[in-house]
């Protein structure tokens, strides 16, 4: 696959606060759904899954209410919605077996969103919403790096082929680093990073979803999008259909 997504950062963060309206919250409240409970000896708040899609599924598989949410991690309204969204979407929510909550990686930003995105998955199932949290707890930082940049570094990363210009970006920002901290080796992070495969697979779930995604984040909740860019106006929407 052709990696055609830009290598620059939007500086100016535009894309992030969401995209054009839906109607997946209006009308009048559904029904209660019955809560399901987990296998024996789990939870579902811990039940992740990488989904046909390529996003990453927390919960019920079988869940009558699917909440998808097409998030950057550098966008400031998508770190909000993570930071307010703690801890009640996956203790209430998801937990209750009514509710899977999955995150698909929508690089607005380019390289930077790549970058994170791919170390965000280099862990796997079990770490990756606990990455997600603390990589929107440590989002200021990372914008603060981002913005201080100088032009002479992305004309340097603009230059170079896709895979080594993601690593650049995620040497710069420090999220490799990051990473250490959280139990991923370097080498491995290195490895993730160069991942064609990986890459390849970001940039699908980005291209596949263009037409329906003008903006960060945006939610479907049983595949209708949702008027919603923040916890308040999703948690609104979760009761309306009846969690």
């Amino acid at each position: 696959m052709r990696i055609a997504l830009p290598l620059l950062p939007l500086l100016l963060l535009a894309g992030c606060g969401g995209g054009d309206a839906g109607s997946g919250n209006s009308g009048a409240p559904a029904q209660k759904v019955a809560a399901v409970a987990a296998p024996a000896g789990t939870s579902w708040a811990e039940t992740v899954s990488v989904t046909p899609e390529g996003g990453y599924r927390m919960g019920n598989p079988d869940a009558a209410i699917k909440l998808v949410e097409y998030g950057s991690r550098t966008c400031p309204t998508c770190g909000q919605f993570g930071r307010d969204s703690v801890p009640a979407l996956a203790d209430t929510y998801v937990a209750s077996g009514k509710v899977s909550y999955e995150f698909r990686d929508f690089a607005v930003h380019g390289a930077p969103d790549l970058a994170a995105g791919l170390l965000g998955r280099c862990g796997g199932t079990g770490p990756f919403f606990p990455i997600l949290d603390q990589m929107y707890a440590n989002q200021n930082a990372v914008l603060e790096k981002l913005q201080s940049l100088p032009e002479s570094f992305q004309a340097q990363v603009q230059q170079m082929p896709p895979a080594q210009a993601v690593s650049l970006w995620a040497q710069q920002l420090g999220y490799i680093d990051f990473v250490k901290q959280r139990g991923i080796p370097e080498a491995k992070a290195r490895q993730c990073l160069a991942d064609q495969k990986g890459l390849e697979a970001l940039v699908k779930i980005t291209e596949e979803a263009a037409d329906k995604v003008t903006g960060t984040p945006s939610f479907f909740l049983n595949d209708n999008k949702l008027d919603a860019v923040n916890w308040t106006q999703v948690e609104a929407a979760l009761r309306d259909a009846g969690a």
